[in-house]
């Protein structure tokens, strides 16, 4: 079964405090293969990331809180998850596949049996991208401030 790695339920408020701290990377795992799952943990562990696993697509939505059940989240607020990155990983090279994990918007693939170069690799490029989207927030926010000063300014309060 291919895996799926997810980091941790976004907490889908405004605050964008946690996006620079230089907390871990957390990681959900999804494999039905408990040596899968106990390897993959391995080195996403050795590469400084937190790490959650699972055994089946269920119990990852149910850690995601998207099952729809006992006042989780739900799927009416799945939009916000929308922005988590989603690694697929599977020992079947079939390019196709991958093709369309890509196109449906995975962030990347990575083939078993995945080395810890890999794991490091993307780990970088996924800090990378929340590095970006904190900038962009922060910019987007401080454009807003600068427009709300202006507009204090005219009125002179």
């Amino acid at each position: 079964m291919a895996e799926v790695l997810r980091p941790e339920k976004l907490d889908i408020s405004n605050d964008t405090s946690s996006l620079a701290s230089p907390e871990l990377l957390h990681v959900l795992a999804v494999d039905d293969s408990i040596v899968d799952r106990k390897f993959i943990e391995r080195l996403l562990r050795v590469s400084s990331c937190k790490v959650t696993l699972v055994d089946s697509a269920t119990r990852a939505l149910q850690y995601l809180g998207l099952d729809g059940e006992n006042g989780s989240v739900g799927f009416e607020e799945s939009s916000a998850f929308r922005e988590i990155p989603v690694v697929i990983m599977s020992s079947e090279n079939i390019l196709p596949r991958i093709d369309r994990c890509l196109e449906e918007g995975a962030e990347d693939f990575l083939l078993k049996p995945v080395k810890l170069a890999d794991v490091k690799r993307l780990r970088d490029s996924l800090m990378k991208a929340e590095e970006r989207a904190f900038k962009s927030i922060m910019h987007k926010r401080e454009l807003e401030a600068n427009d709300v000063y202006s507009q204090l300014k005219r009125v002179k309060i």
